[in-house]
């Protein structure tokens, strides 16, 4: 059994990397609990539970701060409910070492991704299709780090949505919130800033972690005993979190993403091919 106070001290840590990175605290917490001695799928449940605690304290501060776009969170939310609910069905009834193997693959493959856009500044669409001006995707917010107002519009909708659907899935597999997908949608494919693919990814995380734990709460894989000090260190870590981010550049944001994903990507690989 896992003591109070290392768990507290692993969430926190988590916390602070999902809040900064947005993609909820289940990437590290995750790989480290499983290190220290806790069953994957024990770990899934219990991180699925702790990234509600990671969107509940930085996606209040980031709706404060006019920094998240609420409509492209919602819209893309009724995706993403779906594909957790899909996603840890699967996982119930999967063995453990496709676990691991998978949560490698995601990260790695979100890490290739992104690294081919690591040196360019955010950009506006050039052109916005029809179905998202309906959708009124459009937003801006006072950036600290650049002293400007950054004005922008999300687009390509129709192709966000249903690839949210897979990133809920994914969330609703490996416990993780799948923020680093949501974020290379929001970023990649609707493109929107960095720092509000961040904010927003947050908010759709903890209503698709909401979903997700649903289904393990109802299989018997969620232990009160254990979620507890998870809860309260990754609901602090994220607190923090959220006030070193909007002081950081939108690429040092980008930069500390890549870092992250890269090093738990490797690990977990290592780790599923040696079973």
């Amino acid at each position: 059994m896992v003591s109070f106070w290392v768990l507290l001290l692993i969430s926190l840590v988590a916390g602070f990397i999902g809040a900064m990175s947005g993609m909820g605290g289940g990437v590290v917490l995750i790989p480290a609990l499983t290190l220290v001695g806790m069953d994957i799928k024990h770990a899934i449940a219990i991180s699925i539970v702790s990234v509600i605690a990671t969107s509940s304290g930085s996606a209040s501060a980031y709706v404060r701060d006019h920094i998240t776009n609420l409509k492209v969170g919602m819209f893309l939310e009724m995706f993403t409910i779906l594909g957790a609910l899909t996603g840890a069905a699967i996982t119930i009834l999967s063995s453990r070492r496709p676990l691991f193997l998978m949560f490698a693959l995601v990260l790695l493959g979100t890490w290739v991704a992104l690294f081919f856009q690591s040196k360019e500044e955010w950009k506006p669409l050039a052109k916005v299709d029809r179905f998202s001006r309906w959708l009124e995707l459009r937003g801006s917010y006072y950036d600290e780090a650049q002293k400007q107002q950054i004005v922008y519009e999300g687009g390509r909708a129709y192709f966000g949505g249903p690839l949210m659907f897979g990133a809920g899935l994914i969330a609703g597999l490996l416990g993780i919130g799948a923020g680093a997908l949501k974020v290379l949608i929001h970023d990649l494919v609707m493109g929107l800033p960095p720092k509000v693919s961040t904010t927003t990814s947050n908010l759709i995380i903890g209503v698709t972690a909401l979903a997700g734990t649903s289904v393990y709460l109802a299989a018997g894989y969620i232990d009160p005993g254990l979620a507890a000090p998870v809860i309260l260190g990754v609901g602090a870590g994220a607190f923090i979190g959220t006030k070193v981010l909007v002081r950081l550049t939108n690429m040092a944001v980008r930069r500390f993403f890549l870092v992250v994903l890269l090093i738990l990507g490797v690990e977990m690989l290592i780790r599923g091919i040696r079973g």
